[in-house]
């Protein structure tokens, strides 16, 4: 790609939903601070939709992806890259289309609605050399950024996402809508392959599962518990994780990072603990630390994930190097989420549920 064609990446974005109005927003303000990006095309058969998009993003709109592509050929303007933001269930033909015509691919998660369908993704992306991101937000998130910094053996994570109830992405269950973000990270985080999954869930306001509870146990013994639910009355996303010595809390959504570090007690002896907690023991009463344990709060530089996401995309696509949640990623996220669906069916089964 030459540097002229790099200062204006002309971009689409497929699907003028929740999740496709929030990436031209993205795209549009990328555009409007000087980034080396143009936001060229909104596609969605819904009209009403599709309008909206136009009128509120000053994008051009179309119907289908092969009209956008027939003005794109007939005005000479190629259109490079594009976010694919449509019901899960039509990724893979969404991709393959887009693909065809040589057009670099945001994908929102989770990347297909079948292992099948991922297959396909990856295999297209590998034969004509695209760059295919696939949409873990999350991992964009600073604080998950930041706290890789201080990973040294993860063995026990506690991970909770909830949130109230809303008829978006109701295609799929709370599992492939919600869990999938934590199950992404933690197997980054963990690095070893899953040796155990046992889940339980329930539909509650939707046909499908609306809330769930994981428990997995990695090969390095490592074990993480899940809980994801879409019908609570609060919304929460947090994970906390232990390795020797330390204990982490991390908050997703106020981008939050807590370091509690033992490693001066695990130094003492059993009589100097007991010195340091007599001394200590009035403050500790008082909500101090106790003896030998340092609490900190890690600094994290404060973004929008999707911002850092897009613009790390487009970098990608530019450079024409691997992407940070590669394609291989989000088959894996979506491999892990099935398994764990065929567990909670399982376990219906077994329940009478």
């Amino acid at each position: 790609m030459t540097t002229s064609e790099a200062a204006s990446l002309r971009v689409a974005v497929v699907g003028a939903g929740a999740f496709g109005r929030n990436h031209l927003r993205v795209y549009r303000e990328l555009e409007q601070a000087g980034f080396p990006v143009e936001l060229a095309a909104v596609i969605d058969p819904n009209d009403g939709a599709r309008a909206a998009a136009e009128t509120q993003y000053g994008v051009r709109g179309f119907a289908t992806i092969e009209a956008c592509m027939a003005a794109a050929r007939a005005e000479l303007k190629r259109i490079g890259a594009a976010s694919v933001c449509v019901p899960t269930v039509r990724h893979a033909e969404c991709a393959r289309e887009l693909m065809a015509c040589g057009i670099d691919l945001l994908i929102e998660k989770p990347l297909a609605a079948s292992l099948a369908d991922a297959d396909e993704i990856v295999r297209m992306a590998r034969e004509l050399g695209r760059i295919v991101q696939v949409g873990h937000l999350e991992r964009f998130n600073p604080a998950v950024r930041a706290v890789r910094e201080l990973l040294h053996r993860p063995m026990f994570f506690e991970v909770h996402r909830l949130s109230v109830f809303t008829p978006r992405s109701l295609d799929v269950d709370v599992v492939l809508d919600l869990m999938i973000h934590d199950l992404d990270i933690v197997m980054k985080l963990v690095g070893e392959p899953v040796r155990e999954v046992r889940a339980v869930g329930l539909p509650v306001l939707s046909r499908k599962v609306d809330i769930a509870n994981v428990r997995l146990e990695f090969e390095n013994g490592c074990v993480a518990n899940f809980t994801a639910s879409r019908v609570s009355t609060e919304r929460v996303r947090k994970m906390r994780f232990f390795q020797p010595q330390q204990y982490i809390s991390l908050d997703f959504a106020r981008q939050d990072l807590l370091m509690i570090d033992v490693s001066a007690a695990a130094e003492m002896d059993a009589a100097q603990l007991a010195a340091m907690a007599a001394a200590g023991g009035a403050a500790g009463a008082g909500g101090h630390p106790s003896p030998g344990m340092s609490i900190r709060k890690v600094a994290v530089e404060a973004g929008e994930p999707l911002r850092l996401e897009i613009a790390a995309f487009l970098d990608a696509v530019r450079t024409r190097s691997e992407p940070v949640v590669t394609v291989e990623d989000g088959r894996a996220a979506l491999g892990l989420a099935l398994e764990i669906n065929a567990a909670i069916a399982a376990h219906a089964r077994r329940t009478g549920l």
